[in-house]
């Protein structure tokens, strides 16, 4: 994201976290949960289905 204040690196300053870059980590374990838990509930939709 743009920072519109220019930060000084001798002055020290606390720079904001990013959202994103912070639950980036989390992608690789919890995408394949999610589906699996999709897959499973769509599964059980279509055993009720049919």
């Amino acid at each position: 994201m743009s920072n519109p204040t220019p930060i000084e690196p001798s002055q020290g300053a606390a720079v904001e976290k990013d959202a994103v870059e912070s639950v980036v980590h989390l992608m690789p374990l919890v995408l394949p949960l999610a589906g699996g838990v999709l897959m499973l509930l769509l599964a059980s939709i279509a055993v009720y289905m049919a």
